[in-house]
């Protein structure tokens, strides 16, 4: 049986322009992938699975943590449970891995690049990277977790980040400063009364 997540997914994918060769290929290969996965979401299924990630933006920048196991900075993410939604997955990942309150944008999630990569463990990762604003709050990653997580400005992002990383990175600079004026509401603190 299909699993009905897919539809929802293929959708938000092919309605990605690719802003390079590199994402070409990922979508590419992510729908082959598909074609021969039977449980696409399962990490334990097949070393080739589907995974959902986060590209937190807010007023002090994007956030980038340190990952445990492969020691480069990336944006928060990981696996995706047993019957949840990519776009869920991509907010649970973040919470858990920073310990941001984070919220997809208004009107919904928005998917806003794919990329296939090498994972922990010899496997690969068809990841879904989604939109998420993020409060103007320290990150707190909770014990188990990589306590090295900052809010980088966008240019100290792109230093810091992989070579992979920051195409994705700089769309999603070029999508803030044309809807960050709307997105502030979500991610700035409430102002008290008098």
């Amino acid at each position: 049986m299909r699993d009905p997540r897919l539809d929802a997914m293929l959708t938000a994918v092919d309605a990605i322009s690719p802003i390079d060769e590199r994402e070409a290929s990922s979508i590419e290969r992510l729908h082959l992938e598909l074609g021969r996965l039977e449980h696409p979401f399962d990490e334990e299924a097949d070393p080739v699975h589907v995974t959902a990630s986060g590209l937190v933006v807010g007023t002090r920048g994007t956030v980038l943590h340190l990952h445990r196991k492969l020691g480069i900075w990336v944006q928060p993410g990981g696996h995706i449970d047993e019957g949840e939604e990519p776009p869920a997955a991509a907010r649970r990942e973040t919470l858990e891995e920073t310990g941001l309150h984070v919220e997809h944008p208004p009107g919904g999630p928005l998917l806003l690049h794919v990329d296939c990569h090498p994972g922990p463990r010899g496997h690969t990762h068809l990841d879904l990277r989604f939109v998420l604003l993020g409060p103007d709050a320290d990150p707190a990653p909770p014990p188990g977790e990589s306590q090295e997580v900052l809010w980088l400005d966008f240019e100290a992002a792109f230093e810091r980040a992989t070579d992979e990383l920051v195409p994705a990175l700089r769309l999603l600079e070029r999508l803030w400063l044309v809807e960050g004026p709307a997105w502030r509401a979500m991610v700035e603190p409430k102002k008290k009364g008098p």
